[in-house]
């Protein structure tokens, strides 16, 4: 287990990741734009107050589009990080001189990986003191920004997991990251127009009462955006529930189903990277 995390195909991926200009540009960027949107909201929402205060509830709104904008940026970062982990080596070369070394495809994989999600640990944590302004104005409890944080790191360990995957089983990076960023796209936008379709579609029964409609439980399950949104709002989840007759918690539901994709994702990775080598036959 020691060999799986401290070895030096991680010390190289953690000095080309850290070590780079480029990646602090990008965690600048990240923090310019969670700035903004904080100072802006705070700016506007106290010129339209009548007593010029920022309210707790305004607080609490502030807070709900931070971490929905914190959750889009990481989703749209992830597959770009993990789509050419893989094919980048292929594309160089230099993956064919990483398979002869004493580094087994599992400590490959998770090396790659870990190093990635490092660094979105370090763009997240960064934004800490940002919302630490939350904190000045009320209507949040602490609980709630570990809650977020702990939600973001999830999605990235998940999203993580299938840009890895693809960058195995294909061999060009751009066609990887596509495939990557379209996972994300049905996911997070498909699910969620199942999932508006499904509740249009559910009517009335015929002796008069709301008619339930299960499916739409499901397609909620596979979206981060209803399950964060129904932790901010619980009548939504009250709602979910008993449209669809499934009383069982929806964040339950997604921890679950995510993390056995994620599974089955690193697990394919593992088997896919190293080729298998045919044996002739013998005459």
């Amino acid at each position: 287990m020691k060999q799986l995390f401290i070895n030096p195909m991680l010390n190289k991926e953690f000095k080309l990741r850290f070590r780079s200009f480029k990646s602090f540009i990008g965690i600048l960027c990240y923090l310019m734009a969670i700035s903004i949107v904080v100072i802006g909201f705070i700016y506007f929402q106290s010129r339209m107050s009548m007593n010029g205060y920022f309210r707790p509830n305004e607080s609490r709104t502030m807070f709900m589009i931070l971490s929905f904008l914190q959750i889009i940026l990481v989703l749209f970062i992830t597959p770009g990080l993990t789509g050419g982990l893989i094919s980048g080596e292929r594309e160089k070369q230099t993956l064919s001189m990483l398979l002869t070394t004493e580094q087994s495809s599992t400590s490959i994989i998770l090396s790659k990986l870990v190093s990635s999600v490092s660094y979105l640990l370090l763009l997240i944590l960064s934004s800490l003191p940002i919302y630490s302004f939350v904190f000045l104005f009320g209507g949040v409890a602490p609980t709630d920004v570990l809650m977020i944080f702990g939600y973001s790191l999830f999605l990235v360990f998940v999203f993580g997991s299938f840009g890895i995957f693809f960058s195995t089983i294909i061999r060009k990076t751009i066609v990887s990251m596509v495939t990557a960023y379209g996972s994300v796209l049905f996911l997070v936008g498909g699910s969620l127009f199942l999932f508006a379709l499904t509740m249009a579609l559910t009517g009335v029964s015929s002796n008069g009462t709301q008619a339930t409609n299960p499916i739409a439980y499901f397609m909620a399950m596979f979206n981060p955006g209803i399950v964060l949104y129904s932790h901010f709002e619980p009548g939504m989840m009250d709602e979910i529930l008993s449209l669809t007759g499934i009383s069982f918690p929806l964040w339950i539901s997604f921890i679950i189903t995510y993390s056995i994709l994620a599974i089955l994702a690193l697990f394919g990775s593992i088997r896919k990277l190293r080729p298998r080598m045919k044996t002739r036959a013998r005459g």
